[in-house]
């Protein structure tokens, strides 16, 4: 059965998102990218934002399910709550549209894509241009975190996946171990 997932990496200056198309067992990319929040001053007009953009990706691309990246623990209280204020806005849009939530932290969206929940940005974006194959560019990382979270979640839900032609690998060090002549872009 087909479906579609979105992603979302919740944050008050830049937003991710990521959309996967799953046909059987298959996985593919079907858009992502960034909400620029920055420029805009007000809190709650970011929020608002995040609210519409999460409303229009939902209306365009009809997806079944919402995997979103939970907060993780930090030190400064005012960053936390306004982090938690975005997240909240995006899961109160997929809930509006009758899509279903799911929550995952940084480190278990890292350890179902790398095999690695201490894995980097960069590390998390080249195994999903494996898996998934398109090219990253190093300014969408929040959007290849919100794919992770889609991916992670299909991970979670229908257990693997068949990469046609694509050989699977267990983690980031078993793929650079395969591939020796493959580096990191930065």
């Amino acid at each position: 059965m087909d479906r579609i997932i979105l992603g979302i990496d919740p944050g008050t200056n830049i937003m991710g998102y990521g959309l996967l198309y799953i046909s059987g067992k298959e996985m593919k990319l079907l858009d992502l990218g960034v909400l620029h929040l920055s420029k805009l001053e007000n809190h709650a007009i970011k929020l608002k934002k995040i609210f519409e953009t999460t409303i229009g990706l939902i209306e365009s691309h009809k997806p079944d399910d919402l995997a979103i990246e939970a907060q993780f623990f930090g030190k400064n209280v005012q960053s936390m709550l306004k982090l938690g204020r975005a997240q909240g806005v995006a899961i109160a849009a997929a809930l509006y549209k009758n899509i279903p939530v799911a929550e995952y932290s940084p480190k278990k969206i890292k350890q179902s894509i790398t095999g690695n929940g201490n894995a980097s940005k960069e590390q998390v974006a080249g195994m999903l241009k494996t898996l998934l194959g398109f090219s990253v560019s190093p300014k969408q990382l929040d959007a290849t975190d919100a794919l992770a979270a889609a991916v992670c979640h299909y991970f979670q839900t229908s257990g693997t996946v068949s990469r046609e032609n694509k050989k699977s690998y267990s983690g980031w060090k078993a793929f650079l171990t395969e591939n020796p002549g493959r580096k990191l872009q930065k």
